[in-house]
């Protein structure tokens, strides 16, 4: 049974910086795209970062700049790095592992923006 699993959310003030974790166990992880989507309250799930298997990376045009994605094959882990954090920022975070008909998805970790 796959799992997908995120770690590394919490409470961070405006202007701070999180970094958030996410390990799959799928086989043969290096072909799949790695994401980072968030939901917030009242709000759809959104594309906030993604990496290719050949490493093409996407990010929204909300984070660009203050976000980076990575992954580690080895480790069969991809992290997401936060900076300059906001408000708007607030959201569950759920990691996504995708390759042609195969779609995982973690329960997601919380990050909350408040001062």
């Amino acid at each position: 049974q796959v799992q997908v699993v995120e770690s590394g959310g919490g409470l961070v003030q405006p202007g701070g910086s999180l970094s958030l974790s996410c390990a799959a166990s799928v086989t043969r992880f290096s072909i799949y795209t790695m994401g980072w989507y968030r939901q917030a309250p009242g709000k759809e799930r959104e594309l906030v970062a993604k990496i290719t298997s050949g490493g093409k990376i996407t990010y929204a045009d909300s984070v660009k700049g203050r976000f980076t994605i990575s992954r580690d094959n080895d480790k069969r882990a991809v992290s997401l790095q936060m900076n300059s954090l906001n408000p708007e920022d607030t959201a569950d975070y759920f990691c996504n592992a995708k390759w042609a008909q195969w779609d995982y998805w973690g329960q997601g970790t919380q990050v909350t923006v408040s001062s």
